[in-house]
């Protein structure tokens, strides 16, 4: 499912794309959004992993597929931040899940092996590093998941991409998403709890991911992976912002509507979002 090791960029692109492809997979199936004919079956040690595929028999789930390619694309070239899947309500104006895919890329630089006096590349990780934060961050997926109360009936979901603007061209746009045109801001219908799953890193990407979701829908809302509750509007603006890593840190920046020094400078600034050209039809089983 994963590669056996990460020595190169390449192998290490593989392993964020089947992580995020395995992830979002996990959420559409455990939230109950297509039927089982829409997933592939792979195991991970003792997990049964559902994976989505491209099943011409629900389109809805087709569509997610080609979503999950198109940020491939944005992947490869190192464009995007954020990617962020939403469940919502009333044409997605108000959100009742959101959950948020975290990138960062690295370059790997020369270190020095003192006891050679030579410059050598050297790993910062280990392969059962990787594997074991890889296998970590899917268990507490999938048991996040079991501990979400169910969704409503009329749900829709989207996702969006958030980009690095000083490397992203203006006119990029992944296939399948368009430029964003709805609001900055994401509103919930009730206290929203932010929930940190985890995260990989290799010498060349880091991902982590977070769940937001209606604290009234968590069953253990005082397990140990949930923060306090934030405001119920979330800004796009406020994505990029860096999330206080201090344990027992109750403060929730991806919630906070105080935008950095460096984003009121000018409308210029304004952070480049792509959503999908068309919604995926109710697949809902």
């Amino acid at each position: 499912l994963f590669p056996e090791a990460i020595s190169t960029e390449q192998q290490s692109l593989v392993l964020v794309k089947r992580l995020l492809a395995v992830s979002v997979s996990c959420i559409t199936y455990m939230r109950g959004l297509f039927p089982e004919s829409s997933y592939g079956t792979r195991s991970l040690d003792d997990l049964c992993l559902k994976i989505l595929r491209e099943d011409k028999s629900c389109l809805g789930s087709l569509q997610i597929v080609k979503w999950i390619q198109g940020c491939f694309d944005a992947l490869e070239k190192q464009y995007v931040s954020f990617f962020c899947t939403k469940y919502g309500q009333n044409s997605l104006s108000v959100v009742t899940e959101l959950y948020q895919f975290k990138f960062k890329y690295k370059k790997k630089v020369p270190q020095m092996d003192i006891s050679s006096n030579h410059r050598e590349f050297m790993t910062g990780l280990c392969t059962e590093d990787f594997k074991e934060a890889s296998r970590l961050l899917l268990r507490k997926l999938y048991l996040l998941m079991q501990n979400l109360g169910p969704l409503p009936s009329d749900i829709t979901l989207t996702m969006k991409l958030l980009y690095y603007n000083d490397v992203t061209p203006k006119d990029y746009q992944p296939p399948g998403f368009k430029e964003d045109s709805s609001p900055g801001d994401l509103l919930f219908d009730g206290d929203p709890v932010s929930l940190r799953v985890g995260s990989v890193s290799t010498d060349f990407h880091l991902m982590k991911v977070k769940v937001t979701a209606e604290k009234k829908r968590v069953r253990k809302a005082n397990s140990d992976p949930i923060q306090k509750k934030g405001p119920t509007k979330i800004s796009h603006q406020g994505l990029d912002c860096e999330e206080e890593e201090e344990e027992g840190s109750t403060k929730i920046n991806l919630l906070n509507l105080a935008f950095s020094q460096e984003e009121v400078t000018g409308s210029e600034k304004k952070k480049k979002v792509s959503e999908p050209e068309k919604l995926p039809l109710n697949g809902r089983k």
